[in-house]
């Protein structure tokens, strides 16, 4: 996943304001007890990172793929 689909998921689940400041507060120990902006700024797969911000949270496993879109197998 590239940075800018990251970013493109984040506002499509919380909106564009809403997903900078979660980026910016949430801390998850998923990523090494990292905000997501530190997380991605630390080199961390943005994949990864969005993955750990689905799961904390609590977004429905089938909307972790982004809009429209559809695991790969």
């Amino acid at each position: 996943m590239r940075i800018s689909t990251f970013w493109e998921f984040m506002a499509h689940e919380f909106g564009s304001g809403y997903s900078k400041v979660l980026a910016r507060d949430l801390v998850m120990a998923e990523v090494g007890d990292r905000t997501a902006v530190e997380a991605l700024d630390a080199g961390i797969d943005p994949k990864h990172v969005w993955f750990a911000i689905c799961k904390a949270q609590e977004i429905p496993q089938e909307r972790w793929w982004g809009p429209d879109r559809e695991p790969k197998s």
